[in-house]
């Protein structure tokens, strides 16, 4: 799925766009495919019952940009231990990974395997020089970060208890590029591609849901990259 039709049919699932747009017959069907491909009770919005600290944040993470997105989630929270002397039980976290930071949600292997890094800017966030590493997954053990930077990396920060959601939409570039090296059915496809996800991850109906849910649950709204 190419990124405007992808963002179109993310505006779409918002209800903003229904009554004024005039719709093709192609935008249609995509919407109702993406519509009716699981339904809405299978979706796990359990995560909600994590977001209980005093201070709670979600950050909106629609752009790969060197996985500063997902370092901002952690980088906040010992921000807040250090000035407001914050316990870390105050603090909840959300991170979104949509749009083009769907990248960020899927493991090393799934890149590796997949050639995710392929057609786009990926950069060390240190060093700022290309990589065909996850940025939001890199290590001190492999000389790819300083150590301070380890405990900020995406599986960290969830074995933590941060909660992290992926955009189903977005998640189709990751099933596509399963498709087009492995071939097979659609639902073959999508499966490998899930089996890819981080550990912890958790797919949510879109990006925009996800962000907006975290708002109902009292987070603050922080666009992270």
């Amino acid at each position: 799925m190419s990124q405007n039709r992808r963002e179109f049919i993310e505006r779409l699932t918002t209800g903003a766009m229904m009554a004024t747009v005039p719709f093709s017959a192609d935008a249609l069907r995509a919407f109702e495919r993406q519509s009716a491909s699981r339904p809405a009770e299978d979706w796990d919005v359990s995560w909600t019952s994590k977001i209980t600290g005093k201070y709670k944040a979600v950050f909106d993470v629609p752009e790969i940009d060197s996985g500063y997105g997902v370092l901002r989630a952690s980088i906040w929270e010992r921000q807040y231990m250090e000035t407001l002397k914050a316990a870390p039980s105050d603090l909840s976290s959300v991170v979104v990974l949509r749009h083009n930071g769907i990248a960020l949600a899927m493991t090393q292997a799934f890149w590796d395997t997949y050639g995710v890094a392929k057609g786009k800017t990926v950069l060390n966030p240190v060093t700022e020089q290309p990589t065909d590493r996850n940025p939001a997954l890199l290590s001190s053990t492999r000389n790819e970060v300083p150590a301070m930077f380890d405990d900020a990396a995406l599986d960290k920060y969830i074995a933590r208890g941060g909660v992290a959601l992926a955009c189903n939409l977005a998640f189709d570039e990751m099933v596509g590029l399963v498709t087009k090296k492995d071939g097979g059915s659609p639902e073959s496809a999508r499966k490998m591609a899930i089996a890819g996800l981080v550990k912890g991850v958790i797919l949510q109906p879109s990006g925009v849901f996800a962000a907006l849910h975290a708002q109902d649950v009292g987070c603050k709204y922080l666009r992270a990259s």
